[in-house]
């Protein structure tokens, strides 16, 4: 029985990039084997055990053959006889086909290493257009590795082209692109991710409304320039690490689609499309609020300098500034993402977050408790609590 480290690990070591994923491949054993020595079993497809100090993942060495559509569509052999290269050259991509010895030593039967070197994210063999993560993967990698120069070889593209093309692509269940577009969204490059999904023409299949985003301006754009929504993520994750604001911020464009006038906070056309997107990828709820969040009010947002008291009371009602603060912070920064990112404003002139910062500083000073004391209650004391607050942003303009 041998042990070897593999995967992500290996890559980032040799990469110098900061990693915390400790895989590990058994050659020669067998499940009974592994339980014997303390680990603990937790795959369903095929063994993966547990350390019993360290919980690192350990995975027996596997062979596997196409059955079926999609990523679940396989049986696998686990047996003592497969080898370490068999199991490496299953896996997506060269540079993720290496194993390292407890002694350091490297095993690259698929020279990843020169890839590595070459800056190249490139298919192990043509196993890989039968699993269609894959395609996600690779796109993820990039945006990952975008800064230090990667790039995806010629022959990858076009294979990932031929997948899609194929309908393979169309069998990817929603969790699992969820998960991969949700782990680029925490990357150094995400709009690489999109950018990549949109060449191949897989965006188009699994995740439509955003590729009507990009598609919408690419004839329009000069050839090196990206398209706006591109340009305004990538701009979000220079000044922001959350995940929601980033995706909140590329959906900011929703009602280019359906370009609409509704009074303040309506359901629009354009919240039909995030809805269908958002069910269709099961996009946890705190990233559904602020896109919404976004989508409704950032017009709004947008002219609060010249907003008169009453609709700065009502926007910052509608969107419950007052009881979630945080959200509210979210919203203005990626308002501010958009109209920086494409550059509709210059940063230093965009002021409206920190005068609606300053807004939600103002009305909060109202004390509601003390207007009951005076005998304020129900219909009266929201009127009072409004009058006042009303007063205060007209005070507040009047300084600006």
């Amino acid at each position: 029985m041998k042990v070897y480290l593999v995967g992500g690990a290996v890559r980032d070591k040799l990469l110098g990039y900061p990693t915390n994923e400790y895989d590990y491949v058994v050659v020669g054993a067998t499940p009974e084997q592994m339980q014997a020595q303390g680990f603990t079993p937790v795959g369903k497809d095929f063994p993966v055990f547990l350390h019993p100090e360290t919980k690192d993942e350990y995975a027996l060495a596997r062979t596997e053959r196409k059955t079926g559509h999609g990523y679940q569509g396989f049986t696998f052999d686990t047996s003592t006889e497969v080898t370490l290269e068999e199991d490496l050259g299953r896996r997506d991509i060269t540079i993720n086909a290496i194993a390292q010895l407890d002694n350091g030593e490297l095993v690259d039967p698929y020279n990843g290493q020169n890839d590595i070197d070459r800056r190249v994210l490139r298919h192990v063999s043509e196993a890989f257009r039968e699993d269609p993560v894959r395609v996600l993967r690779i796109a993820r990698f990039a945006s990952r590795y975008h800064h230090l120069g990667f790039t995806i070889a010629k022959e990858t593209k076009a294979l990932m082209g031929t997948m899609v093309a194929s309908g393979e692509v169309a069998h990817l269940v929603s969790e699992r692109v969820w998960k991969e577009f949700s782990r680029a969204l925490g990357e150094r490059s995400p709009h690489v991710f999109l950018e990549v999904l949109h060449e191949c023409g897989a965006l188009k299949v699994i995740m439509p409304q955003i590729d009507h985003l990009i598609s919408l301006h690419t004839s329009e754009q000069p050839p090196q320039l990206s398209p706006p929504a591109l340009r305004a993520l990538n701009y979000a994750c220079s000044i922001s690490d959350k995940s929601t604001v980033r995706l909140a911020t590329l959906l900011h464009d929703l009602d280019k689609q359906n370009a609409t006038a509704n009074p303040m906070g309506k359901p629009s056309p354009e919240l039909v499309e995030l809805t269908e997107l958002a069910g269709k990828l099961m996009i946890p709820n705190e990233y559904r609020e602020l896109c919404s969040l976004v989508i409704r009010f950032h017009k709004y947002v947008d002219r609060a300098l010249s907003l008169l008291a009453e609709d700065i009371l009502d926007l910052l009602t509608k969107t419950d500034s007052l009881r979630r603060p945080e959200r509210f912070k979210d919203l203005l920064t990626t308002c501010k993402s958009y109209a920086v990112g494409t550059e509709k404003l210059k940063e230093r002139k965009y002021k409206q977050e920190r005068y609606l910062l300053e807004a939600l500083e103002v009305i909060s000073t109202v004390n509601p408790q003390a207007l009951l004391a005076q005998g304020f209650s129900g219909k009266a004391l929201g009127d009072a609590i409004a009058k006042q607050r009303i007063e205060k942003l007209e005070e507040f303009k009047s300084q600006q």
